[in-house]
């Protein structure tokens, strides 16, 4: 499995990668391969300020439908547009091309509250 070392992570299998105030959110390796071939991304918050913890989306794989968590306070900006068509590149590039948001972060300090890559690898290993 892949653990990037510039990604922040959380218990819930968010991955966090931010550059200012901006956050990219999308689901880690482990998630998407638990949750097997993932057919559908369904994100109706763009534009909502939510609390780290809060639901912001789901995303539906042939065996389950899973819920998908904020890691951080902000407001979401973008939807991966992409997945709409191709929601298999969650699957096939969870960190690049499968990434899920884009959010402005309320306190970007809260992201280094996150776990590490290796704190992450230690909690599915």
């Amino acid at each position: 499995m892949n653990f990037p070392p510039e990604l922040r992570y959380t218990k819930e299998h968010e991955w966090v990668k931010v550059m200012g105030n901006t956050a990219t959110i999308g689901i880690t390796d482990y998630a998407q391969r638990e949750l097997g071939d993932i057919v559908y991304v369904e994100v109706e918050t763009v534009g909502k300020a939510l609390k780290a913890g809060d639901v912001f989306g789901t995303v539906e794989a042939v065996k389950t439908v899973s819920d998908l968590f904020l890691p951080v306070d902000g407001t979401i900006t973008e939807l991966n547009k992409e997945l709409a068509n191709s929601p298999e590149s969650v699957n096939n590039d969870p960190y690049g091309a499968g990434w899920m948001i884009k959010m402005t972060v309320t306190n970007p300090a809260d992201v280094e509250k996150l776990m590490d890559a290796a704190a992450y690898e230690a909690l599915v290993a």
